[in-house]
């Protein structure tokens, strides 16, 4: 049996395992519903088996579907390092730079690079994914994008280059009893209501294991996936919060304290990630560059 199998269905086919639904990937492809319900009827025609069925849960793969997503993730990944080599061949000249970024501390730590980049490249279209970090990272595996920021640790199948590191603080309303303290700890949190993260978020993970590892798990009050309204909410006396000394700082409130954690393994550690052995594109790897030079505080063009 002959195939003519479009690249463009197979990704429509990753993307509606990756959202769980046909309108979340129809909203992510910029696409509509009937095109991606189309692709999904070719592809199965094409090869003359079901590949999903729907669910009240959404959409699962039947036992074909998953040998066509898992061949189909390969040939999207060979399809992009391909066209990278391409571009390493054109030089900086053409190509994309397609970068993950996370909600949380992107506009202090990579909207000015954007600028610098833009200008010393202006042909390089740049692709950008806002998403959580387990988002950005399954997004890194299929190849979705290139290149992706997110809280270490990681695992042991991507590589990573530093971008920021810093404490920990804890934010309490200016009337709380931990408010006049030099520094706190974990533990004095404990009995406290918490303004938490959505679980997409690498930031959640990393508070909620440390507060595991020392015995309980923080109660919550609410839970959001922007900074700022998580300090509104603890200036309104919801709960306590645990950000980012840089983010805190930056979305600070006059009601709101910012104490110190003493808690030397609770950092917030942002890396530039990419999947272990891949072949970066020009553009990626000139990002890396300006990135590492920006934490060096130097500039390309001094060490030109």
């Amino acid at each position: 049996m002959a195939l003519n199998v479009e690249l463009k269905n197979l990704r429509y086919l990753v993307e509606v395992v990756r959202q769980g639904s046909f309108s979340r990937a129809a909203a992510a492809l910029y696409a509509t519903q009937p095109t991606i319900s189309k692709a999904i009827s070719q592809l199965e025609s094409e090869f003359g088996a079901r590949l999903l069925e729907r669910g009240r849960r959404g959409v699962r793969l039947t036992s074909e579907g998953e040998v066509v997503h898992r061949r189909a993730q390969a040939m999207l990944v060979e399809r992009d390092s391909m066209q990278s080599d391409l571009d390493e061949l054109r030089g900086l000249r053409r190509g994309e730079l397609r970068l993950g970024l996370p909600p949380m501390g992107s506009n202090v730590l990579f909207a000015p690079l954007f600028a610098r980049f833009r200008q010393s490249h202006p042909q390089i279209d740049i692709k950008l994914l806002e998403r959580g970090s387990r988002r950005l990272e399954e997004a890194l595996l299929s190849g979705e994008i290139e290149l992706a920021a997110s809280l270490l640790p990681v695992a042991e199948h991507f590589e990573w280059q530093s971008v920021h590191d810093e404490p920990m603080v804890a934010l309490v309303p200016r009337t709380h009893a931990l408010a006049k303290a030099q520094t706190v700890r974990l533990q004095d949190l404990r009995d406290e209501p918490h303004v938490l993260f959505e679980s997409g978020l690498a930031l959640q993970t990393i508070i909620t294991n440390a507060c595991m590892q020392r015995g309980f798990m923080p109660h919550e009050a609410a839970r959001t996936s922007q900074p700022d309204f998580a300090i509104a909410l603890v200036a309104a006396g919801l709960g306590v919060a645990v950000l980012p000394q840089m983010v805190a700082g930056q979305h600070a409130q006059e009601n709101v304290v910012a104490v110190p954690l003493d808690e030397p393994d609770l950092r917030w550690h942002l890396a530039l990630l990419w999947r272990r052995g891949a072949g970066l594109s020009p553009a990626a790897r000139e990002w890396l560059a300006l990135v590492a030079s920006e934490r060096e505080g130097v500039s390309p063009a001094a060490e030109a």
